[in-house]
């Protein structure tokens, strides 16, 4: 992994001089802005300074014989868990059948931490426990300012003390238990540390196991992709999604804000003429915009809408929701979105509640992604405290995140993909 900070006298040029030198597939980890110090800097403008990265491939061992040469010389820690974790099989649809065949998740070679039958012996170690997990929270709560410290100097200098392996197999089982509390699943809590695994050596600081992580984490999440206005007009955005996940309020806020902050031209149009409220719903939002709105009703008809629109910046085009297991309803949407002309720029993009199980998740992105290619938007993060589903979701889908909603408000709940924030909560912190 290369990392490397850029300044500029703003946000986005810092952070087109990072990809400039990193390529597009750059991650910004920090943006820190820089106030000018001394008496006379009160006159003179902040800078920005960006921390990125671009992640090199390596091959890295599996992380039980990573840790076995490691572990032979400490006879007191036992790295087998006291039980096989049995991971039930879900029923599978036939698309992803092949994929799950290669996919297997292996156990994390960790002790297990039973809630049930706690002797007196065990009260003063789950103490312990509660008070390591507590020190562990409280680093996370200034985990940029640690991340940036780190990055700052060589850690070739920084003069590591020797950790014992009891120590570092205890941060890592925290962190491990904390991801898989937060619902990631195992199968990728496994990738991110066996990647990690490497750093638990002699030598190494145990401070630098969770920066690590973090690191990871920020990584595999990627840069958030968001509507990118062309010059070309105009540009046709479609938002696609199970029944009942907000498509038609999120349309609502995003286009409020092209509208209100950007000062662009945005219209409506609608294809879910399953449900008269939503057709009357979306009618509202237009309204209140003073954008025109057009209902369509097959095929044909969604090219002769967007030409009433030719002269606009967006058109949002509203889908009708429907369950994943109904081919009608699929193959209808699919005819949609093929069926617009060629010479306009589309994009789409897929809309899923952060409350809904990951299985059931990994049905749904399966079955769009036969219809087409797209980013994500997760709606209804005010209604869980666990954002593992983000991260499952982003790398079974391999697919970009874009934007998060957190509430009804319009157009207020909505927000870019924060991957800093999210990366913390993940790992436990606020």
């Amino acid at each position: 992994m290369t990392i490397n900070k850029f300044q500029g006298k703003t946000k986005e040029e810092a952070i087109e001089k990072a990809k400039a030198e990193f390529g597009e597939n750059a991650v910004i980890m920090n943006v820190k802005e820089v106030k000018p110090k001394g008496l006379f800097g009160i006159f003179a403008s902040s800078t920005y300074e960006v921390t990125a990265a671009i992640e090199e491939k390596e091959n890295f061992s599996s992380n039980l014989s990573a840790l076995a040469s490691h572990t032979k010389s400490r006879e007191n820690i036992s790295l087998a868990a006291d039980e096989e974790i049995a991971i039930p099989q879900p029923m599978r649809t036939p698309v992803r059948e092949e994929s799950m065949k290669m996919e297997t998740v292996r156990p994390r070679s960790f002790p297990v931490i039973s809630e049930t039958s706690i002797t007196d012996d065990e009260v003063d170690e789950k103490e312990r426990a509660y008070a390591s997990e507590k020190q562990f929270k409280e680093r996370l709560d200034n985990l940029s300012e640690l991340l940036e410290q780190k990055l700052a100097k060589n850690p070739q200098e920084d003069g590591f003390k020797s950790s014992s392996n009891s120590e570092e197999m205890n941060i890592v089982r925290m962190i491990y238990t904390t991801l898989l509390r937060n619902d990631v699943h195992e199968k990728y809590a496994n990738q991110i540390l066996d990647e990690v695994e490497k750093f638990i050596r002699p030598g190494n600081n145990v401070d630098m196991i969770l920066p690590n992580i973090y690191q990871k984490l920020v990584l595999k999440f990627g840069q958030p992709k968001t509507i990118e206005l062309s010059g070309k007009k105009p540009n046709i955005v479609f938002f696609i999604g199970p029944t009942g996940v907000g498509k038609t309020t999120t349309i609502a806020k995003i286009a409020s804000k092209y509208k209100v902050e950007y000062n662009r031209k945005v219209a409506f149009i609608t294809a879910d003429t399953y449900r008269i409220a939503a057709t009357e719903q979306l009618r509202v939002y237009a309204d209140i915009l003073d954008a025109p709105m057009s209902i369509v009703y097959s095929v044909d008809e969604i090219n002769e809408a967007i030409e009433k629109y030719m002269d606009y910046d967006l058109i949002f085009v509203d889908t009708a929701g429907f369950s994943h297991k109904n081919e009608q309803q699929r193959s209808d949407m699919k005819k949609l979105l093929e069926g617009v002309n060629e010479e306009y720029r589309k994009e789409v993009y897929l809309v899923l509640s952060a409350t809904t199980k990951y299985h059931d998740l990994m049905d749904i992105v399966d079955v769009y992604r036969e219809i087409s290619n797209y980013k994500l938007i997760f709606t209804k993060l005010d209604e869980t405290s666990s954002y593992g589903n983000l991260l499952n979701i982003k790398l079974y889908a391999d697919a970009d995140l874009s934007y998060v909603t957190n509430g009804q408000n319009v157009p207020d709940d909505i927000e870019v993909f924060d991957t800093q924030k999210i990366v913390k909560q993940l790992l436990g912190g606020k």
